[in-house]
């Protein structure tokens, strides 16, 4: 299946000027060396960036950290990563559909080089933040491995830098796989308002990547954000891989794998908030199907794949406890 000429999203926000889109299709965001390059001035918010590097075997990258703490996260392959004088070795993975991985957090302040002996993909998700925490490498025999929700909500979540797991400043980062037919971010919810111990307020990137089907055909999704506000944002895109979605406000969700293509999605948040916590708040007229999720099996295709050599718990089944809310 080739790539439809025809745009494959409709943004009901009206734009003016040098206002963002919010759907960026893979490449529209390029900007030397990055595959993908979003950052506070680009996306016209004050906190989330992500950066997505191709390396060559035997490639080098330099960059500076300035005033965000960042998360160096192999999506293929491995890799070196020297700042402040330490080296941290990535293990890395032969791809986001076949383990969870090892990761690098970079300090702000600072400059990270990233070195591949056999090349690969590496996603570097940033967060503006004002104090700066010990660089430091972690296994990934230490992501906790969660399942969400049942039967067609069943997904996985590869918690590797969320809140509560993972301590740094502002920078929050989870991994999402969905098996093909399913619904996750479901049921849609939002974090554009500073609520205490309600809701919080975070810039939220989506970054897409999808199976190819049998024959190597490049998969497909949706992904949907309807506005909690008037003029809000107002996505409803098809993602293949290399898409990111940007969402600065509006109720987010579902994100639709299509039959036959598991989706992954890294998501990247950071907001103004003094605590670092990810609260949510349901769509009222959707939070109704958390009610149906006891009576029904998790997808028994779950997990998608194990921790790295086998390591990882598997838990949440969709429960507002333990991880702030409990949709992604």
């Amino acid at each position: 299946m080739s790539r439809p000429a025809e745009p494959r999203s409709r943004e009901g926000r009206e734009r003016g000027g040098a206002f963002p889109a919010r759907h960026l299709p893979a490449g529209t965001a390029a900007g030397a060396p990055y595959d993908l390059d979003i950052r506070p001035e680009s996306a016209g918010w004050a906190h989330s960036s992500l950066k997505v590097l191709t390396l060559p075997p035997g490639g080098t990258h330099t960059f500076p950290t300035g005033t965000s703490e960042w998360v160096v996260l192999p999506l293929s392959g491995g890799c070196t990563v020297a700042t402040g004088g330490l080296s941290f070795t990535l293990r890395g993975r032969d791809g986001v559909f076949a383990s969870t991985t090892d990761f690098a957090y970079v300090p702000r302040d600072t400059t990270a080089t990233l070195t591949s002996a056999a090349g690969g993909r590496f996603a570097l998700a940033g967060a503006r933040c004002e104090r700066a925490f010990p660089a430091r490498h972690v296994p990934a025999s230490a992501v906790p491995v969660e399942l969400r929700g049942t039967g067609t909500c069943s997904r996985q979540v590869n918690n590797f830098a969320a809140a509560g797991v993972f301590d740094c400043d502002k920078l929050i980062a989870v991994e999402v796989l969905t098996p093909g037919g399913n619904w996750s971010s479901y049921p849609p919810h939002k974090h554009d308002e500073h609520h205490p111990g309600e809701e919080s307020e975070l810039e939220e990137i989506y970054y897409f990547e999808i199976a190819d089907g049998p024959a190597g055909t490049p998969g497909l999704g949706y992904q949907r954000v309807t506005p909690s506000r008037d003029k809000g944002t107002d996505v409803l895109a098809e993602v293949r891989t290399g898409d990111a979605v940007l969402i600065p406000d509006g109720w987010h969700g579902p994100s639709i794998a299509a039959p036959g293509h598991a989706m992954y999605y890294l998501n990247v948040m950071a907001g103004p908030g003094a605590e670092r916590e990810w609260l949510i708040r349901d769509h009222p007229d959707h939070a109704w199907i958390r009610g149906t999720w006891p009576g029904q099996p998790v997808d028994p295709r779950l997990p998608l794949h194990e921790g790295h050599e086998g390591h990882g718990s598997h838990e949440g089944h969709g429960s507002h406890e333990g991880f702030e809310g409990g949709v992604r």
